[in-house]
């Protein structure tokens, strides 16, 4: 290897090495002065985020970025929504809400009262998923859904209970190969772009702001339900949540995650029992 790809293969990692520096820095600031914590976050998807912001600022570096996020709450709350990705869609992952209606309902139908925890709501389309297929299954009434999100800004998007008119085709699909009872269309008013969702949808639902790192538990729940959450955490910061949920959830209760995550290779992996692994539903066992 020539002395010129040696210069430069050292100036890259010392690029690299200052950036991380930078970032940690940023993320620690965040930390003390605002009180989030993303410092365990999976670091290429927090660089990603951070890297797309220090653009569209056109900044020269991540240092500046710092200084604005200390001075400004606004350029904060820009930050606070690249970290918390909101992609979401109703009924999404359709078998979920199939294996959830047709094998755990059955057994929490009798139960006097039912509290579900739905983790990292986003803007509610989940939640309002949820409430269609608690209602259609008539426990509704006895169900309490506690919706939550670290992003204020979400969860008033999430308390509307409006969505783009142009997303009820797919969503329409989605209920329907859910095994949806009614109509997808009775759940819904149209009014020029956009569908307002019938209020009785959010009467048993509770949305607040909860940040899983810093945040503690606030009740005990038959049912958490935290998809595509853990995806943007690293390993410590994955069981540090798995111990919350655990700790949350009440004997017997039921767990369901994402497509991509589950709890095999965690300190909780022998505490559940396989529900439904192909839809990462499981089980408190102890």
């Amino acid at each position: 290897m020539t002395k010129e790809k040696l210069s430069n293969n050292h100036h890259i990692l010392q690029s690299e090495e200052i950036e991380r520096i930078e970032i940690e820095l940023l993320l620690e600031a965040v930390f003390r002065y605002y009180g989030y914590d993303f410092r365990n976050y999976a670091f290429p998807f927090i660089q990603r985020r951070i890297s797309h912001r220090v653009w569209k600022k056109n900044l020269s570096s991540i240092s500046a970025l710092q200084e604005m996020v200390l001075r400004n709450s606004e350029v904060m709350g820009e930050l606070l929504s690249d970290f918390s990705i909101n992609v979401t869609e109703m009924f999404r992952d359709p078998p979920f809400f199939k294996s959830f209606r047709t094998k755990i309902i059955p057994l929490v139908k009798d139960y006097p009262e039912i509290r579900i925890w739905h983790v990292g709501c986003s803007t509610g389309e989940e939640v309002y998923s949820m409430s269609i297929l608690l209602h259609e299954e008539g426990i509704y009434e006895k169900t309490k859904i506690f919706a939550t999100d670290i992003n204020n800004s979400v969860l008033e998007k999430a308390k509307q209970g409006t969505f783009p008119l142009d997303k009820m085709q797919l969503y329409t699909k989605n209920y329907i190969e859910s095994d949806g009872k009614r109509a997808f269309s009775e759940y819904y008013k149209a009014v020029d772009d956009k569908v307002f969702f019938h209020p009785f949808l959010k009467k048993n639902v509770v949305f607040a702001q909860h940040n899983l790192v810093t945040d503690q538990s606030f009740n005990e729940f038959d049912i958490i339900i935290c998809r595509n959450v853990f995806i943007y955490f690293n390993k410590v910061l994955q069981n540090y949540v798995h111990t919350l949920l655990y700790n949350s959830l009440a004997e017997s209760g039921f767990l369901g995650l994402g497509k991509r995550e589950g709890i095999k290779f965690t300190s909780y992996e022998h505490c559940y029992g396989e529900f439904d692994a192909s839809e990462r539903l499981y089980r408190k066992v102890k």
